[in-house]
C-alpha cells in the first residue's frame, strides 16, 4: 500500500530522522545495517519515496555532505529510510564516505515524497506557470537521461522556476534549456521534510 504523505505527523517525521541518524552512525562505526525497531508505527510500513540529506555544520554554515533517495514508493518507508540514510553517508559519488570523526558535526534530514506525476503541457513554456517554488520537486526524463531536484533545493538557492528547470537539466547530464525540448518529460512531486536543528539535537518540520 502506498502511503498518503499528508497522513504523517511530526511524531512520525521525528521518528524517521532518529532512525536515519541511528542507521548512519551504526554503519559508519561498525559497518552494520540496523533493522527496523519493534516499535515502528504501522503507517511507516506503508510504501513511500524518501530522500535522506546529510549536511555538515561548519561554523554555523551548512554544506551538503550527501543526499540519496528513492523517488518511487518501492519499499516500506521505514526500510527505505534506513537504506538511503546509509547510502547518503557512504555512496554519494560526489563525496567521500562520512567518517566517524564527522558524526558530531552532521545534520540529518528526511524528506518523504508523494509519487511523481507528469506535468502535462501543450508547450514547454507552460512549465513556468504550472511549477511552484517551495511546493514542487522535479524529476526529468529523456531517453536514458534522468535527474531530480527536491522541493527545498530552489528555495535554498533562491531560484525562480526557469533557473530550477535549467539546473534540473544539468543534474540529468543534459545541457541548459533542455526542458524546452517537447520530448523531455517533467514530473513533479511534493515532500514533507524534517531535520535536525543541531547534531543529535532537536528535530523539527521544515516549512518551505
Amino acid at each position: 500500500m502506498v502511503l498518503k504523505v499528508t497522513d504523517l505527523t511530526d511524531e512520525h517525521g521525528i521518528y524517521l530522522v532518529k532512525i536515519a541518524r541511528q542507521a548512519i552512525e551504526k554503519f559508519v562505526i561498525d559497518k552494520t545495517k540496523i533493522k527496523p525497531p519493534k516499535d515502528v508505527p504501522n503507517i511507516l510500513w506503508e510504501k513511500a519515496g524518501v530522500f535522506v540529506t546529510i549536511n555538515k555544520l561548519i561554523k554555523e554554515h551548512e554544506e551538503l555532505r550527501g543526499c540519496i533517495g528513492y523517488i518511487m514508493p518501492i519499499k516500506p518507508l521505514i526500510e527505505a529510510t534506513i537504506d538511503v540514510a546509509i547510502a547518503a553517508a557512504t555512496e554519494d559519488p560526489r563525496f567521500p564516505p562520512v567518517s566517524s570523526q564527522e558524526l558530531d558535526t552532521i545534520l540529518v534530514e528526511v524528506t518523504v515524497l508523494t509519487p511523481p506525476q507528469k506535468v502535462e503541457v501543450k508547450s514547454p513554456d507552460e512549465y513556468l506557470d504550472k511549477i511552484k517554488i517551495g511546493r514542487d520537486g522535479l524529476l526529468l526524463k529523456y531517453g536514458m537521461f534522468s535527474g531530480t531536484l527536491l522541493p527545498q533545493v530552489p528555495v535554498e538557492y533562491g531560484w525562480d522556476v526557469e533557473t530550477f528547470l535549467d539546473h534540473l537539466c544539468l543534474k540529468a547530464g543534459l545541457p541548459l534549456r533542455c526542458w524546452k525540448n517537447p520530448d523531455v518529460e517533467i514530473f513533479s512531486y511534493q515532500g514533507i521534510m524534517w531535520k535536525e536543528i543541531s547534531p543529535r539535537g532537536k528535530i523539527s518540520r521544515v516549512k518551505l
